[in-house]
């Protein structure tokens, strides 16, 4: 049982570092702000269960689906990494209220892949994994996926201590370290790249 425990603690933090619930909540404010409580609830379980889909395939699936498209994780972290930069110089340049029109499906893409489940935590996945197996890493993902979506729910209280003007100017800071993020995860897939 110790074993158990240790094996599952060890198996959770790297996946709680990859997924970063605590820099995800202002970039989850900033890609909501503007919506409303019941559209932000949903949203907040299509981007878990969204995240939660993507994460079972890899678990189960990963290596498998990276050598039959003869990808790396570096080749996954650059092309999420686009995706992402997109997105967030999408928010910086256009109001919030054109982009909430536009874009339904903000709890998809981006907040369910790749903020939640991006390249980090899904290649964190596949190296657990091979570490401790498939019941301790479905065990620690569903932890994870539990703090995701608490922290996401209860994230209107940083919003009523903040107040809106407080949150929209937050909410831009937030998109200017999403693109920052997105740049990050581009250049540390062209570095391994280059190494390798």
């Amino acid at each position: 049982m110790l074993q158990f425990l240790n094996d599952l603690i060890m198996a959770f933090i790297p996946l709680f570092v990859a997924i970063d619930v605590p820099g995800l909540v202002p970039l989850f404010i900033s890609l909501t702000d503007g919506m409303n409580l019941k559209s932000k609830r949903q949203l907040i379980v299509q981007a878990t269960l969204t995240a939660a889909a993507i994460a079972l395939i890899f678990l189960i699936l990963g290596k498998v689906i990276f050598k039959f498209l003869n990808i790396t994780e570096n080749d996954f972290r650059i092309g999420g990494g686009i995706v992402l930069l997109v997105l967030a110089v999408t928010d910086l340049l256009f109001s919030s209220d054109t982009r909430k029109n536009e874009n339904t499906s903000v709890g998809i893409v981006p907040i369910g892949i790749p903020l939640i489940m991006g390249p980090a935590a899904l290649t964190s996945i596949i190296i657990i994994v091979d570490a401790y197996g498939y019941w301790i890493s479905m065990i620690s993902l569903a932890l994870n996926l539990f703090i995701v979506w608490f922290m996401f729910r209860h994230s209107d209280y940083v919003i009523r201590i903040m107040g809106e003007g407080g949150s929209r100017a937050f909410a831009k800071v937030a998109s200017l370290f999403m693109v920052a993020i997105a740049v990050m995860m581009i250049r540390v897939g062209v570095q391994n790249i280059l190494r390798n």
